[in-house]
């Protein structure tokens, strides 16, 4: 019996963290979610666009933007009128459950090196509920000589 039941706990303990099939498709799903949202709303401008992917309720941890449709239209109003040619380039995406993580460089004047940029977005039911970011100036060069990107 212990030679039966050492195998079946360890099948057991290694199993228990993957996926399932629903978990990797609500991931993906919630990924395309974010970079449609972000494609729309940040490089294209459009918030009405954008809007389409977030929830009945927005909540933005930006300082620089106020909660809601209405805060994102801001947003995005200030970066039309300020930065007409300001472009972010997702370099990296990641999906935690209900999470999307994203690792951006955004140019907002071409020709300057930008800043890099990590976004977290909350999701539920499909749709952006929630919003934070981080984002740091990407300098001349690190003392580390890696690149930021």
């Amino acid at each position: 019996m212990r030679r039966l039941l050492i195998p079946v706990l360890l099948a057991a303990a290694v199993t228990s963290g993957c996926a399932t099939p629903h978990q990797v498709d609500a991931a993906q799903a919630n990924r395309e979610v974010v970079l449609k949202f972000y494609e729309a709303g940040l490089n294209r401008k459009d918030a009405d666009a954008a809007l389409q992917y977030v929830g009945p309720r927005y909540v933005q941890h930006n300082p620089n933007a106020a909660d809601g449709p209405e805060g994102f239209r801001q947003f995005i109003a200030f970066l039309r009128d300020k930065y007409p040619d300001s472009h972010s380039t997702i370099v990296k995406s990641f999906v935690d459950g209900d999470f999307v993580i994203l690792h951006v460089h955004a140019v907002r004047e071409p020709g300057t090196r930008g800043n890099a940029i990590v976004d977290i977005f909350k999701l539920e039911n499909g749709k952006i509920v929630e919003h934070w970011d981080v984002t740091q100036a990407v300098p001349e060069r690190t003392a580390s000589g890696n690149p930021m990107f």
